[in-house]
């Protein structure tokens, strides 16, 4: 795969509808996701050498996404804000350019607004995911 323009990953939401349509998430300049997993340590006194064992398939694994930008628009914005005030866990997609897609839902951990009184209006999230998520 060749290099790629970092503006070209985009975060959406969903609408919940059925079949669900996703919409860019503001203006965002920034963005990542990052997935992780635990591991399982079974590492025994039979393990060869003392060298450490993980347990093949176990832990948990999770998912944080972020992003920071500038306000671009009320109804993107409004969809935000009330998944952060109802704590629900709305479905998001985030499309990795030539590689695909990841989806599932996501619960919105921080949302924040700053408006420097000579510049514009910027907004930052961090999202956690909130069950499995898939690649397409």
């Amino acid at each position: 795969m060749s290099a790629q323009k970092g503006k070209d990953l985009l975060i959406k939401i969903g609408d919940g509808a059925d079949p669900e349509t996703f919409t860019t998430v503001a203006g965002l300049r920034a963005t990542s996701l990052a997935f992780n997993a635990q591991s399982v340590d079974i590492t025994n006194a039979d393990s060869t050498d003392q060298w450490r064992e993980l347990l093949s398939g176990g832990g948990i694994k999770n998912a944080t996404l972020s992003g920071n930008g500038v306000f671009k628009d009320a109804a993107s914005d409004a969809t935000l804000r009330s998944a952060f005030f109802d704590q629900s866990c709305p479905n998001f997609q985030v499309v990795i350019p030539s590689f695909g897609a990841v989806t599932g839902p996501f619960k919105i951990v921080s949302l924040s607004y700053e408006g420097p009184y000579d510049g514009e209006l910027k907004i930052a999230l961090s999202l956690a995911s909130a069950g499995a998520l898939s690649f397409a």
